[in-house]
């Protein structure tokens, strides 16, 4: 168990797109991000990456471990999830699952204001597309949520905006998303801040269906 006195270092992972993201952070002087190219080779590479990443330091040093729960690929967002619960079950750390549409739009926090509405946008399949609408908080530490994240049709996104009385451009997401492992860990670490310490076992994937 590691002292509540140990400096302070979050791990997040981001694998639901064909490019996997790390990054680790004191919250203070040091943050790494580091990104990797992997597709298919995401299994075979993840464990590895993960242990020279975080060097020098070791597992100990870490108190709690953030990654992208999805939506995104099916099996890369599975890979990630799988290999995060395995690390905090054995390192008995909290562990935060974090939309990757969310840590989207804190990634592109700085181009809106406070309570301006942040519409992500991500390709589903038979022509559907996951969505969440998000702002940012008056605290500036994280995200208020306007519509959680779903998948629809697109006559019903746009439904769903005019019953909101939303009028803003969706954010779509780029194919890679490894490069917002930072914006996972940040949105992590507030939640840590606020107290909330969940257990390995609550975080299970979103796909966008009765999948788990």
């Amino acid at each position: 168990m590691i002292s509540l006195s140990s400096p302070l270092w979050g791990l997040g992972l981001h694998t639901t797109s064909s490019q996997l993201g790390l990054s680790l952070s004191d919250f203070s002087t040091e943050t790494a991000t580091q990104t990797w190219n992997l597709d298919r080779q995401l299994s075979n590479y993840l464990h590895q990456y993960l242990q020279e990443f975080i060097q020098p330091k070791s597992w100990q040093d870490f108190r709690f471990i953030a990654v992208a729960k999805g939506p995104g690929s099916f099996t890369s967002n599975r890979i990630g999830i799988v290999a995060a619960r395995t690390l905090a079950q054995q390192l008995n750390l909290p562990l935060f699952g974090i939309s990757s549409l969310a840590a989207f739009a804190w990634f592109n926090k700085k181009y809106y204001g406070i309570d301006e509405p942040i519409f992500v946008q991500m390709k589903a399949s038979r022509g559907q597309f996951y969505g969440g609408i998000y702002c940012q908080n008056k605290q500036e530490n994280g995200l208020d949520i306007i519509v959680d994240d779903t998948v629809m049709e697109p006559e019903l996104w746009n439904k769903k905006l005019e019953d909101l009385n939303l009028s803003c451009q969706p954010l779509i997401t780029p194919s890679n998303l490894g490069m917002t492992a930072s914006s996972v860990l940040e949105l992590a670490y507030y939640q840590w801040q606020q107290g909330k310490c969940p257990h390995w076992s609550e975080v299970i994937p979103f796909y966008g269906m009765s999948v788990v």
